[in-house]
């Protein structure tokens, strides 16, 4: 989880929501991502997402089976389905998401029996270190006048 927090750091520079995510396969890390909405342009830019496209690259095969996701924030409905379609093990976050999350809180498809995978879940994994990232960065973002 704290590389995942080391790839969350770097979504200051964009003024991106800080969400960083790694892929581990046989305690290695294969794949790295972070949030890059704002910096993109695209609303797909996720950071489990980039970590995956990374990781699946890396070993040259579309499925992550036997690999481990750390995120510092709940995945999202798009990422819950990722990580579905990719086949991974375990997922990993340091947070939860009540008003988005789609791994326990608000929806749980990465556990849904009606489909074809399911992962294990850990939450709360350096829990405070994952929020208060959050938490800092939407102050400092409303201090700004840019909050909703």
């Amino acid at each position: 989880m704290k590389e995942a927090l080391k790839e969350a750091r770097k979504c200051s520079r964009y003024e991106d929501v800080p969400i960083g995510a790694v892929v581990v396969l046989d305690d290695e890390i294969i794949g790295r991502g972070y949030n890059q909405v704002e910096k993109l342009n695209d609303s797909t830019a996720h950071a489990e997402i980039i970590a995956i496209k990374k990781a699946v690259k890396h070993i040259n095969y579309k499925h992550l089976i036997n690999s481990t996701l750390y995120v510092t924030l709940e995945p999202c409905p798009m990422c819950s389905g990722s990580i579905v379609l990719s086949r991974i093990n375990k997922v990993v976050f340091g947070t939860s998401d009540p008003k988005a999350g789609a791994s326990g809180s608000l929806y749980n498809i990465i556990q849904d029996k009606r489909l074809n995978h399911r992962c294990e879940v850990i939450t709360g994994v350096l829990e405070e270190e994952c929020s208060q990232l959050l938490k800092d960065f939407f102050k400092k973002l409303r201090k700004k006048g840019n909050g909703k």
